[in-house]
């Protein structure tokens, strides 16, 4: 076991919950030079071959095989996390993808979580085949499977999850309507000890944008913090914010770091607002310090035109360096 480490200069103590002996980073030899937004645009148009896919669908199970084939290809061991909730649609089936890299990997802590959502917001009326809302984040996790597998002493640290039921059913994400598959996956890790739970997150969601200006997200709605407070005044188990902002101020600025180190500060920055995504379970829920990078300024968000012609490899490629570096250099083997 690692020991706990200090959290900047405050007296915030993390433990590290992983047995790996300490990670280093070789400046001459680093994974984000790895990454290929060809091999990432490859997986997406895959995705996107299968057509639409909403929670529930044919379609997304077709995804779904398609994912464990690929990964279990590149090393990592995957198992489904379904369940059933009730939805503005009934009562709908979900399957989040949980991926940790070699054989006794579950049987092991891990330090981190990589993520993206791999289902897609169902319409009646439209096609939609979301390939950068859906597509993108899922289509270079695939990719950064790959790159992590060649330097399995990183992999092993890593569990990589694809969320199902990220988006609403109707015409926005509310408190009872969306992020289904997080707040399953934040609540099983809710029931754990928190030395035990993942020191830290990174969310990939709309990352493939063609002109790519990503604000990561790490504020948290005040909402979300009423909710905690009503829950703790019921007697339920919480998670101590101020700890979880901190660490969240902690990645946004190694995001900057990473970025600025890699000369693609032009295309990475932090959001002045909170947006709602897949990482607020994580941090609101299970106390897992996540940031999600998303490019929002995207005028095809949840229309027909969110077609593989929106997004590029080069974007994709931009995003797989930056998370790397920052995964690599400053998560893995900082003092985090």
């Amino acid at each position: 076991m690692k020991s706990l480490a200090p959290f900047l200069a405050l007296s915030f103590l993390l433990f590290t919950g992983c047995s790996e002996p300490a990670y280093t980073f070789n400046e001459a030899d680093p994974l984000d030079a790895k990454v290929s937004g060809e091999k990432a645009f490859a997986h997406v148009s895959a995705l996107v071959g299968f057509g639409p896919r909403p929670a529930g669908s044919e379609a997304l199970e077709n995804s779904r095989k398609y994912l464990e084939k690929e990964l279990a290809a590149l090393g990592w061991v995957v198992r489904r996390q379904t369940f059933k909730t009730k939805t503005p649609r009934g009562q709908i089936e979900f399957t989040n993808l949980l991926a940790r890299f070699g054989e006794g990997s579950w049987e092991k802590p891990v330090e981190g979580v990589l993520c993206s959502h791999y289902d897609i917001k169902l319409y009646d009326d439209i096609a939609f085949v979301g390939a950068n809302d859906g597509g993108s984040g899922t289509g270079l996790l695939v990719e950064l499977a790959r790159v992590l597998g060649e330097r399995p002493e990183a992999a092993r640290r890593i569990e990589l999850v694809f969320f199902d039921g990220e988006e609403a059913f109707g015409t926005n994400i509310t408190s009872s309507d969306g992020l289904y598959g997080s707040k399953h996956y934040a609540g099983q890790w809710l029931l754990k000890p928190e030395k035990d739970r993942p020191r830290w997150g990174v969310l990939l969601d709309m990352v493939g944008d063609i002109d790519l200006n990503i604000r990561a997200a790490v504020r948290i709605p005040g909402h979300s913090i009423r909710e905690l407070a009503e829950a703790k005044e019921k007697g339920a188990p919480v998670v101590d914010m101020v700890k979880i902002e901190e660490s969240l101020q902690f990645l946004a600025r190694h995001l900057l770091d990473a970025a600025g180190e890699l000369d693609l500060r032009d295309h990475v920055g932090v959001s002045s607002d909170y947006i709602i995504d897949d990482h607020i379970p994580l941090n609101v829920v299970a106390g897992i310090p996540t940031i999600d990078l998303i490019d929002f300024d995207f005028p095809a968000w949840h229309t027909p035109a969110d077609t593989l012609d929106k997004i590029s490899a080069k974007s994709l490629a931009i995003t797989g360096r930056v998370t790397l570096r920052l995964v690599e250099k400053y998560l893995l083997a900082g003092d985090w």
